[in-house]
């Protein structure tokens, strides 16, 4: 070989070695020895898109656990209805927008009526049928299979004309789309809930199915219930004096969540939402919302990344969900 093929043979193989270290360098640290990528750790190396809210938890890997994120929710999720003005509504958005902004926990009020769930605040009927939420629920789901939805069910108003129990009634909704829920009692990992709706029990039930919030739940407080080897900590003073006080009440179980850790096994449950008593104790639910709201924006729009539990809103827009989505990344 003479020299100036032998210096050119050289040349070519110093840039073979150099682009093949480059490229082995730049590779990302879960990439395994047979070139798979462990999901766990590239899903954290892989940048949230700030654009795509509604697929956030996509972003997250399986190991996760619901208990360890910021999860945006609504309170009286399916109330978008109400004879005087400010008394019971407390959503603009409707279930499908909500969980399009990023939405995660839904609050549902079932009032027992003729053998099926019909959606209340109260004794206010809100021309919404359970069944019209699971279908919200499952399209979503179909269309979003790495995203989950936990869904807090509790009795509302009273029952009439019924033939079962509130138990019996939800288990044949279940029994309609067994493959739609996650009932396994304790609070789940994501890979385990995706492209399902987690039960966020409260109503009672002889099976101890989803996250159980049926007993212990006390009333206009924060408190804890102690499920075994899981606990639930809430906050739910929802009778408001000053918005003020209780914008402190909300940040200090959301504080209180971020620095225990996500080893603590408590999902942190931090109700925004409230009224103010007017006039003969009429509710006047925007005179809370529409203080306590531009607060939570700012506090989540500079909080440190990390979890501070699920934060039910009353009136959530989709500004004030994606910051909080954005606290996870």
């Amino acid at each position: 070989m003479t020299c100036l093929k032998q210096n050119l043979w050289l040349a070519i193989m110093a840039v073979i070695t150099l682009f093949s270290c480059t490229q082995e360098d730049e590779l990302p640290s879960g990439t395994l020895k047979d070139g798979e990528v462990n999901p766990e750790e590239f899903s954290y190396i892989t940048a949230f898109n700030e654009e795509d809210v509604v697929n956030w938890m996509s972003y997250l890997p399986d190991a996760v656990s619901l208990n360890s994120l910021t999860i945006p929710g609504t309170h009286d999720s399916g109330s978008r209805h109400e004879p005087v003005s400010g008394t019971a509504k407390t959503q603009s958005l409707s279930i499908s927008e909500q969980l399009q902004a990023g939405v995660r926990f839904l609050d549902i009020r079932c009032r027992h009526y003729q053998d099926a769930f019909v959606i209340h605040h109260g004794s206010i009927y809100q021309h919404l049928n359970f069944d019209d939420v699971l279908n919200a629920c499952r399209q979503f789901l179909q269309h979003h299979p790495d995203e989950t939805i936990i869904m807090s069910v509790k009795e509302e108003y009273n029952a009439e004309g019924n033939t079962m129990s509130f138990p019996e009634e939800f288990n044949t909704y279940v029994q309609q789309d067994s493959a739609l829920w996650h009932l396994d009692p304790g609070i789940p990992t994501l890979g385990e809930a995706r492209g399902k709706i987690v039960l966020f029990r409260r109503f009672g039930a002889s099976e101890n199915i989803g996250m159980n919030a049926s007993h212990s739940w006390a009333d206009q407080a924060t408190f804890t219930i102690s499920n075994g080897n899981y606990s639930l900590r809430v906050q739910d003073e929802y009778v408001v004096s000053s918005n003020t006080a209780k914008f402190d009440k909300v940040v200090q179980v959301m504080e209180e969540a971020f620095e225990a850790g996500t080893a603590d096994n408590t999902l942190y449950v931090s109700f925004a939402s409230g009224y103010k008593q007017i006039l003969w104790a009429i509710p006047n639910i925007p005179g809370v919302s529409d203080e306590i709201n531009p607060m939570l924006n700012s506090y989540f729009s500079t909080a440190d990344k990390g979890r501070y539990g699920i934060i039910p809103v009353d009136f959530v827009t989709a500004e004030l969900a994606a910051n909080m989505v954005k606290s996870n990344f």
